[in-house]
Order: C-alpha cells, then sequence, then structure tokens
C-alpha cells in the first residue's frame, strides 16, 4: 500500500500557522493534500500535526462540498518532540512508520502548493522502475554557481570560465525543490533516511523551486498561482441568486475625488456596469449594500439597473439578513463582494465571500475567492464571470 505523508506543526518562526494560512483562497496546506488526493497511486494521506486549528481545518475540507476529494485523508497526531524546531523530518517520518503499516510512503511537504497530483504520478511511476530504491523531485535550473573556499577565493562549481558555454548548450544542474520524496518503508527503517540505495529524480517545472518560508514567498507563489489560473472551486456558486457588493473599495479604488468647488467624485469602471448586465441576463438579483450615504452611489446603481442600494447601513449583516426574508432566499444564496472590516460580519454568513486584490490583509485571509483585480478596476465583472462559468458548467454536467 502507498501513502503519503504530510506533517505539520502549528509552531512557526517566520509565519505563525502558516499551514493554514489564506493561499489563493484556500489554507496553504490543502493545495499539498489535494494533489496528494488526486495521485491515482495513493491509497491513503496521512497529515500528521500537534495543532488542533490545524486539525480542524484539515477536516473542514472532509466535510465541505469537496468531500469526496478529500475522502483519502486520515488526520494523526504526532509528539511535541517530533514537531519541535529542532527535530529533523526523518524523526516524525519514523515515528509514523513505527505505528502504521504501508509498502511505500511518500513524504510531502505543505511549503510546496505547486505541486500536482500528475506529478506525484510521475513519481510513483518512476519509483516502479527496475533498480530504484528512493526517488526525489528536482528542478532543472541552469545557474553558473560558484562556491568559495577558505580563503575567500570564489571558484566555479559547474563550468569552465574560460569555455562559459551558451544556454541552450549548457546542461545544468538538478536542485531539490522539497515537493516530494518517495521510499519504501523497508529503506526507511534500514537508513533512517527519506532516501538511500539507487536514487532517481523526476523533474519538475522550474516555477515549483519555490518555497513558502517567508513572507515574500508568499506574495510571489499567489501570484503566480494566479497567472496559472490555478484556484480552489468555489462549489457553492451555482445556487447563487444574490449579488450584492460594497460600494468604495470594490466598485471604486476607494479614493475620494473632490473638484475647486467642493463636489465629490468617484472613479467607477465600465467593465463592472456589463459584469452586471450579464448577472440580470442570468435572472439573478444584483445591488449595492455600502455605509455611506451618498446621492452619486443612488444615481451609480440607477444607471446600472441594479436591483438594490441600500446606503448608510451601520450593520450589514442584518440589512442584508432584511432582505433575505423579503426575497425568501436563504443566506447561502447569498454573494458578498467586500474589501474592509466592516465586511466580516458578512463574510462569516454569506455562501460566497469575495473581495479584491487589495482588500485589507484579515478580508483575504478569509475570503473564498480573492480577485486578480484591485478595487475599481473591474472586480465586478471577474467575479460575475466565475460565478456564470461555474454555472454553465454545473449544467452541462
Amino acid at each position: 500500500m502507498n501513502v503519503a505523508f504530510i506533517p505539520v506543526r502549528g509552531g512557526s518562526k517566520s509565519i505563525p500557522l502558516k499551514n493554514i494560512r489564506q493561499l489563493n483562497g484556500r489554507p496553504l496546506v490543502y493545495w499539498v493534500i489535494r494533489a496528494a488526493c488526486e495521485c491515482k497511486y495513493l491509497s491513503r494521506v496521512y497529515v500528521a500535526t500537534d495543532s488542533e486549528e490545524i486539525r480542524q481545518a484539515v477536516e473542514g475540507f472532509q466535510n465541505s462540498g469537496e468531500s469526496g476529494l478529500f475522502s483519502k485523508v486520515i488526520v494523526i497526531g504526532r509528539s511535541a518532540e517530533s514537531a519541535s524546531d529542532t527535530a529533523s523530518t526523518e524523526f516524525a517520518m519514523l515515528e509514523f512508520a513505527e505505528q502504521y503499516e504501508f509498502d511505500t510512503i511518500a513524504l510531502i511537504q505543505a511549503t510546496s502548493p505547486l505541486l500536482s497530483g500528475s506529478d506525484l504520478d510521475r513519481g510513483f511511476e518512476t519509483y516502479a522502475e527496475d533498480g530504484v530504491d528512493s526517488v526525489l523531485s528536482v528542478v532543472p535550473q541552469k545557474r553558473f554557481r560558484w562556491q568559495r573556499n577558505p580563503d575567500g577565493i570564489v571558484e566555479p562549481i559547474n563550468y569552465d570560465v574560460f569555455r562559459r558555454p551558451r544556454r541552450q548548450e549548457f546542461a545544468g544542474d538538478l536542485v531539490e525543490n522539497g515537493a516530494f520524496y518517495i521510499i519504501s518503508r523497508q529503506k526507511l527503517f534500514e537508513s533512517r533516511n527519506r532516501l538511500s540505495g539507487n536514487i532517481r529524480a523526476v523533474e519538475m517545472s522550474e516555477d515549483t523551486f519555490l518555497e513558502i518560508d517567508e513572507p515574500s514567498d508568499w506574495i510571489t507563489i499567489e501570484a503566480l498561482m494566479k497567472k496559472k489560473g490555478i484556484h480552489a472551486p468555489m462549489l457553492k456558486l451555482s445556487g447563487i441568486k444574490l449579488f450584492l457588493t460594497d460600494c468604495d473599495g470594490c466598485l471604486t479604488d476607494g479614493g475620494m475625488y473632490y473638484s475647486e468647488q467642493g463636489d465629490e467624485m468617484k472613479k467607477f469602471n465600465t467593465r463592472d456596469g456589463m459584469g452586471f448586465q450579464l448577472l440580470r441576463e442570468h435572472g439573478i438579483l444584483t445591488g449595492i449594500v455600502t455605509s455611506e450615504d451618498r446621492a452619486l452611489n443612488q444615481r451609480r446603481a440607477k444607471k446600472l439597473k441594479l436591483d438594490i442600494i441600500e446606503q448608510g447601513c451601520r450593520d450589514k449583516a442584518a440589512v442584508i439578513d432584511r432582505l433575505c426574508q423579503k426575497l425568501q432566499l436563504e443566506w447561502d444564496q447569498v454573494l458578498y463582494i467586500g474589501d474592509d472590516r466592516n465586511d466580516l460580519a458578512v463574510m462569516q454568513k454569506a455562501g460566497v465571500f469575495c473581495c479584491p486584490a487589495d482588500a485589507i490583509s484579515e478580508v483575504r485571509e478569509h475570503a473564498d475567492y480573492v480577485a486578480q483585480a484591485k478595487g475599481g478596476a473591474g472586480v465586478i465583472r471577474e467575479v460575475a464571470e466565475l460565478l456564470l462559468m461555474n454555472r454553465r458548467k454545473s449544467q452541462e454536467k
């Protein structure tokens, strides 16, 4: 039996509880667990943690609309010693191997969210080849590498400075990306190491060289995932009947503009107008729920032909609750777009909560979907198209 072992601990020096911090709309550990569950050669996926918060987060995947995907997952505990700052990953692997039966183990690290199920499939197919004892994931890199000797003089490691090769002629190096390692239970006990014997490598894309260890890595990888179109499914979208948004920071860039006469002005995006039109054509009610009370918001709502305009809302959740009762809708049928602290109460109740790319961090970390667009730059259009695309796919099934 092949199993995945994903060790995640609650303690982290650089990013507290980073394993369940939101990355591209889901907790960090979600991405590698999903990849493991999509691997056709894995029978079980063990997530070992010392944190109750992480346990609840992972079990939440199993209780969500994606429960079928996560049916392989088993959350287990790990000792305080194995979760300490000084313990090696091998220590945690051996602790696991002494308690659970399996033939082959794939060590998967949560800090590699760009890992895919197909990468793991290739790993197991390589491992099955004759004479292979263990496998690791690597990234090919064409970099000219140097090392410093005891005298402080630097020397090239992988090329001759007098015969500098052209990039297309340079083989380069293979560099560990830390995504996964595969080894048998027997070899693990014999070597006390994640790799031993005849080792083969599986190459992954150069993008996967990045691991999340520092806050700056988070920003880079999240942007890369969005560029590649990697996102978690929003399974509740097909049931949305009411599409609501805040105004400032969502429909606008949050700026306040004034003329020399003191007239207040706001900048709206025409693409959002088309987004509302598309929703209306598909029978979805639309509206604005905002804490501000401005005549120009009213005029904009009228021009966009919105069904609802609620202004001066100190308690947005209470206002939407009233709207749901009036329209005979449930909160699960509501999608809301917000960007600031006064939207958090709605976040806890809405079926789907989305936010612009420049929303405050507290909102971004817990939103169901973080848009690529910033406030006032087409957020409504982006979310509207995502909703309608999801609806089309649901109808095609």
